[in-house]
């Protein structure tokens, strides 16, 4: 989905900044349009401006500067309770006086609802997030993972267009954390709601998401498909931040096409798709993935000499860490296939290769 035409978007953020302090910009200059019906994650590191955005657009905190517009409406004057918003945080944030019940029921008699009404929305919702037999309890009788269907469920029990949610399943073990983000996306299909969701782990942002917005220092790196970000990232930061990458420094000697021939540290050379580095003498910096790259014979295109350093078993795979034209910290993963003969040693020469569309000329860290 994309909404690069402002008529198509439902949630717009034109040219916002913020600052705490006056001085010092947390989120500059951000133009970002999403259409209804979108799951969009905000994913960077802690003080990227991320969590910023989000509490702008539920209201808790206030643009310095541009306009924050839902459904074409201008928000940035309406306060948090009157933008119809569901909210979901990592604490859950449940009434602990309260049942499961009257933790849903509460917003709704905020509302203005009546008794059957609520009683409804309330089953509905709960039925929504496999908890309809915990409605009498307190937060404080329910696990973690039970306590963020709740936390859940109540950001959905008023239908609202839109639902934010930031690190909704930080405090959660992994592999509740994991069956957690399919049962979101599935939600989010099922009903087509509008959601956007802040966190800083790539994994769940790959998992989950119909766009990613990377940001790093109060701006968008990259905002993109899973896919694309992933394959086709556009600058070194997001190379590095979204899944394991190898990154080669080097000066650029040659370009024809969209095919740069890179100089490395050590004489050696490597030819990479040009796609941020410059003109000849530029330096720039060669992000290849993993599990591009091809281990033992099988390949001429950008072969190297490589010593294996370091053989770490992972089950489906062995994360095979080299010395490349210099490098020491060159991942190869190896698929696992049990064929025993294949296996390396460390202090073992190699050779290694990869395709000259599998490298990418980006820009120097």
């Amino acid at each position: 989905m994309s909404a690069d035409a402002t008529g198509d978007a439902y949630v717009e953020f034109d040219r916002v900044q913020k600052s705490y302090d006056g001085e010092v910009l947390v989120v500059k200059d951000l133009n970002l349009a999403m259409p209804k019906g979108e799951f969009l994650t905000m994913l960077g590191p802690s003080g990227s401006g991320k969590t910023t955005c989000l509490m702008m657009l539920a209201g808790f905190e206030t643009a310095t500067n541009g306009e924050i517009r839902l459904g074409g409406e201008e928000i940035n004057d309406i306060p948090p309770h009157k933008r119809g918003i569901g909210m979901v945080f990592q604490n859950y944030a449940l009434f602990p006086h309260m049942t499961v019940n009257e933790n849903l029921s509460f917003p709704l008699e905020v509302r203005g609802m009546g008794k059957d009404e609520r009683e409804s929305k309330v089953k509905r919702a709960l039925d929504m997030v496999q908890m309809g037999e915990f409605g009498n309890r307190r937060p404080a009788q329910l696990s973690g993972g039970q306590q963020q269907r709740i936390a859940l469920a109540r950001a959905l029990v008023f239908d609202p267009s839109l639902v934010l949610m930031d690190e909704p399943l930080g405090a959660l073990d992994k592999q509740l954390r994991e069956h957690m983000q399919y049962e979101i996306k599935h939600l989010h299909e099922s009903l087509g709601i509008t959601v956007v969701y802040v966190t800083h782990d790539q994994s769940e942002a790959l998992t989950m998401s119909d766009r990613v917005a990377v940001f790093n220092d109060g701006v968008i790196k990259q905002l993109a498909a899973p896919s694309d970000l992933y394959e086709r990232p556009e600058n070194s930061f997001v190379a590095q931040f979204i899944g394991e990458n190898n990154k080669l420094a080097g000066t650029v000697r040659a370009l024809e096409g969209d095919i740069a021939t890179i100089e490395l540290a050590d004489g050696g050379t490597c030819r990479a798709l040009a796609v941020n580095c410059g003109d000849v003498g530029s330096r720039t910096l060669i992000s290849i993935r993993p599990e591009r790259v091809i281990i033992g014979a099988g390949g001429d295109e950008n072969a190297a000499t490589a010593e294996v350093m370091e053989l770490i078993y992972l089950g489906d795979h062995i994360r095979c860490r080299l010395r490349v034209h210099g490098n020491d910290d060159f991942v190869v993963k190896v698929p696992n296939a049990g064929d025993e003969s294949k296996e390396l040693t460390v202090g073992q020469e190699t050779t290694i290769s990869w395709h000259t569309r599998d490298a990418r000329a980006l820009d120097p860290l």
